[in-house]
């Protein structure tokens, strides 16, 4: 997988990630294909996207490797004038990226009054099928489930079921899957339950570390807007992945995913006609 190169001078607002900084250009693409050309129904000139990627960090080479591979998995499609290639997202892309937008735009959001219930599944893959118990967590997980104990998926939130019924479905495993739903019994602490299916730390951490990274940050001309902008969606990207969105009676006090979506909506709203323009102006400038 072709990886982003750190520039020579690092971005501001990246001086002390770590995760953030081991960027495949194919992720750096997506974030840049979901930012700017899915709002819009125009295709884009090749040179301008592998421009963009140039500014973060991206060779040339990695970028129309990351175009190619991205084209091969149906989410884009091309048209050539002449020597010149431009791209356009395909429905496939378009559906893909909209989920996603979506997911990421509305992940800050608070969540309602919670009722106390739970979802609670029983699903038993054999240790041997290990790829399926690897899809079976991702996909899980994704959705916001945590496991306290083998065979063992739990949530706050029992409206997801028919979200999981849908993953457990498509892999096959409903016949091996139970499930129920109901308030946490006299036995136990909810919170040790939470302690045992995520680790809060690890997703506080991460949210410590964006907040480090985009606190200060201030884009000083428009093409570092843009720059700032791509950084801190893609930044922001991972989360809806790492944290579950648990209820704030089942979170610790001070919760730091709490300020790291305030400042993600704040940023990105300061960021976005500036960032928008000037993107329109290297779509202009290259047509």
């Amino acid at each position: 997988m072709s990886t982003a190169a750190e520039p020579a001078t690092a971005h501001p607002a990246l001086s002390r990630r770590r995760e953030l900084g081991a960027t495949s250009a194919r992720s750096l693409l997506l974030t840049v294909l979901g930012e700017f050309v899915l709002p819009r129904t125009d295709a884009v000139w090749t040179q301008v996207l592998i421009d963009v990627l140039g500014g973060l960090g991206v060779e040339s080479k990695s970028a129309r490797q990351a175009l190619a591979r991205t084209a091969a998995e149906g989410l884009l499609v091309s048209d050539r004038a002449g020597r010149r290639v431009r791209w356009a997202l395909s429905d496939q892309g378009r559906r893909l990226l909209s989920d996603g937008a979506a997911r990421i735009y509305g992940f800050g959001a608070e969540a309602g009054q919670w009722d106390g219930r739970w979802l609670v599944l029983l699903i038993s893959v054999p240790e041997a099928r290990r790829q399926l118990r690897h899809r079976l967590r991702t996909r899980l997980a994704w959705a916001g489930l945590g496991s306290p104990a083998p065979g063992v998926w739990l949530t706050p939130d029992p409206t997801k079921q028919d979200e999981v019924a849908d993953v457990v479905a498509d892999l096959e495993l409903t016949g091996v899957t139970s499930s129920f739903v109901g308030p946490f019994g006299v036995i136990g602490a909810e919170r040790q339950v939470v302690e045992q299916a995520w680790n809060l730390s690890e997703v506080e951490a991460a949210y410590e570390e964006f907040l480090d990274a985009f606190s200060c940050a201030e884009p000083s001309d428009p093409l570092d807007v843009l720059t700032h902008q791509i950084h801190l969606v893609h930044a922001w990207r991972r989360f809806p992945f790492l944290d579950p969105k648990l209820p704030g009676e089942l979170l610790p006090a001070g919760w730091a995913g709490a300020r790291a979506a305030e400042l993600f909506d704040t940023l990105h709203a300061r960021w976005d006609q500036g960032a928008q323009a000037h993107w329109l102006r290297l779509v202009a400038t290259a047509t």
